[in-house]
């Protein structure tokens, strides 16, 4: 595509199938019909996921498929629509899986006129793709294989155009690292799950892109008082104006220790005695160098930082938590230096700083000989280093928790939902929220049903965090509109200052299809229900809709002291809503209302 091409529709996009077995590249119209009932990003991917992968694949076969996708506002002027995301099945959880990542690959895509890119098959050497508009081609990738992901991202852009834009894995993803994320703008991450050893396992080092055409919207007076709109709501929001524009995500820190609900030393307690230290505020204080924007991002939360003398991106709230309270790390500096490591090994920060934990805990408790201890950085980079490479005692943890718990007899001390390690957030402190991480359909993730909004921060509306009750019904409602807002592919932190109808209306003028607020949520539940469907295949049912033991105990001291979880009071409800049966599987008439039959 070029700047002379007429603009593109989303429902003239085209879907990009890779054989990397056969070298082959094939093109396809993107099916309209796939567009009204799954728009696009996660929906289309787990669509395609579910039509064309047989039961039981391993993960790291060849015959699992990696799925990028972007949806229908994408490169549009929707405030933050440069978003996309991939799909396949994990090596980390066996269940379905989706990352979704900002930067700017995810506009770059759709601008070169591709609603998706479905890779099949396993290359014989490593390669990589080169997308230039039209042209698209299969590329040796040897001289980038074994670079980190600092080093190929250059190289690669060096190799095809300056404009372009690079996702690609590093060591973390060649070696089949079970915790191995993909990479782009060297530290935005489609993190967790372990996508990255997909990548690796199919020989595919990197997705390269320009993209230069220009998108059409449906209605573009609709989409220009709606964008208008939204922009004035971004800037009224006190969270999207002015918290996380000043101190980016770890502005978090501290209001999870008040609350007792920021994890530490394994989840053992609630609360850090140093989470000042390690906070949103001393970050931009002591390291801050500047912020950045992802593609068309009005908020600009992204930030970079200056540690030992290097320039590195980040570190984000998630990160801070993981390889600081949860080690029992209070040094921000090597925090900063620990998340850059593992950006440049291409590993998902929150599942290594929380494998380290669960490390330390079982030799705290006689259950494990390495030299490890909760507030010790020594030999803790190099170990990253080793996870990265799958080496010695790096390459036991980087199969993940729960694989080193029970391999060490004690299952119970992995913090983790279906395989994937628990985010930043105490469930004990809030109980709609630990319903979300029970019922994720990708395991343990807070970005599923994001009840840290209403429970803790009161956005859009506060509620009662240590109440059961309509929790459920509050946890669908999330559920639902995160599956559809990954299908037209937007950020999260846009909820703060958005309503569902908002964004139907974005989608309404990008595609033209009359969609309200009620009918978009339509569309999530049944990309939720598919999902479901998928790990039923599997075999992986109700029984995994559980937290760790840990949460039935109270926690002594803090904000959230004598709470436990009330996961067995909730679930049946969260069933029953969901038109589930007493097992967690879907009934025939759901389905059938889903047009799932």
């Amino acid at each position: 595509m070029s700047e002379s091409k007429t603009p593109q529709p989303y429902d003239e996009a085209i879907v990009l199938h890779v054989s990397l077995t056969n070298g082959t590249i094939k093109r396809e119209p993107l099916d309209k019909d796939m567009i009204a009932k799954y728009l696009g990003g996660r929906g289309i991917g787990v669509k395609t996921l579910y039509d064309n992968l047989p039961p039981g694949v391993d993960p790291l076969s060849p015959d699992n498929l990696l799925i990028f996708a972007v949806g229908p506002v994408t490169a549009t002027s929707v405030p933050t629509a440069g978003r996309s995301v991939v799909v396949t099945k994990s090596p980390l959880t066996g269940t379905v899986f989706d990352s979704n990542v900002g930067g700017h690959i995810g506009a770059y895509i759709r601008r070169a006129g591709y609603a998706a890119i479905v890779f099949e098959g396993r290359s014989e050497e490593p390669v990589y793709l080169w997308i230039d508009d039209d042209e698209v081609e299969i590329r040796e990738a040897g001289k980038v294989w074994g670079e980190n992901v600092e080093v190929s991202t250059d190289k690669l852009i060096e190799e095809t155009d300056a404009k372009a834009h690079v996702a690609c894995i590093g060591p973390a993803g060649e070696n089949l690292v079970k915790l191995a994320s993909i990479m782009t703008d060297k530290h935005r991450a489609y993190g967790r799950g372990g996508v990255g050893a997909v990548m690796g396992s199919k020989n595919l080092k990197a997705l390269v892109v320009k993209g230069t055409g220009k998108v059409a919207v449906k209605d573009e007076e609709q989409l220009d008082l709606a964008v208008k709109r939204a922009r004035r709501l971004i800037k009224k929001n006190p969270v999207t104006d002015k918290s996380l524009p000043v101190y980016g995500t770890p502005v978090l820190v501290n209001l999870a220790n008040e609350y007792g609900m920021l994890p530490t030393h394994n989840f053992q307690e609630g609360t850090f005695n140093d989470a000042e230290g390690v906070s949103g505020e001393k970050l931009l204080e002591r390291l801050s160098v500047r912020t950045y924007r992802c593609f068309g991002c009005p908020i600009g939360c992204g930030r970079i930082s200056k540690t030992y003398g290097e320039e590195v991106g980040g570190p984000e709230y998630e990160t801070i938590w993981a390889l600081g309270p949860q080690c029992g790390i209070n040094d921000l500096e090597w925090i900063a230096m620990a998340n850059h490591h593992c950006n440049l090994l291409g590993m998902d920060t929150i599942s290594v700083g929380s494998t380290i934990g669960c490390a330390m805990e079982l030799v705290q408790r006689g259950k494990m000989d390495a030299s490890l201890e909760f507030g010790n950085t020594e030999g803790l980079l190099e170990l990253i280093d080793d996870m990265g490479h799958a080496r010695g005692l790096g390459a036991e943890l980087g199969e993940g928790s729960r694989t080193l718990a029970e391999k060490h007899g004690a299952p119970d001390l992995a913090m983790q939902v279906k395989g994937l390690e628990i985010p930043a957030y105490d469930p004990r402190g809030a109980q709609g929220h630990a319903l979300g991480y029970a019922t994720s359909n990708r395991g343990g993730c807070h970005l599923r049903s994001y009840l840290i909004g209403p429970e803790i921060l009161g956005v859009p509306v506060r509620v009662d965090r240590d109440r059961p009750e309509g929790k459920a019904d509050l946890v669908i409602l999330y559920q639902n509109l995160s599956a559809a807002m990954d299908a037209f592919v937007l950020c999260r932190f846009t909820n703060f200052a958005f309503t569902v109808d908002d964004y139907a209306e974005f989608v309404s003028a990008c595609t033209g299809i009359p969609i309200d607020g009620h009918s978009l949520l339509a569309i999530g539940e049944r990309i939720w229900n598919l999902e479901r469907m998928f790990n039923l295949r599997e075999g992986i049912d109700g029984s995994e809709d559980k937290l760790p033991p840990r949460f039935n105990t109270p926690l002594p001291e803090g904000g959230t002291r004598n709470r436990v979880v009330l996961i067995d009071e909730m679930l049946p409800e969260y069933y029953r809503l969901r038109g589930w049966d007493a097992e967690g599987r879907p009934t025939k008439e759901r389905l059938e209302r889903l047009g799932l039959a």
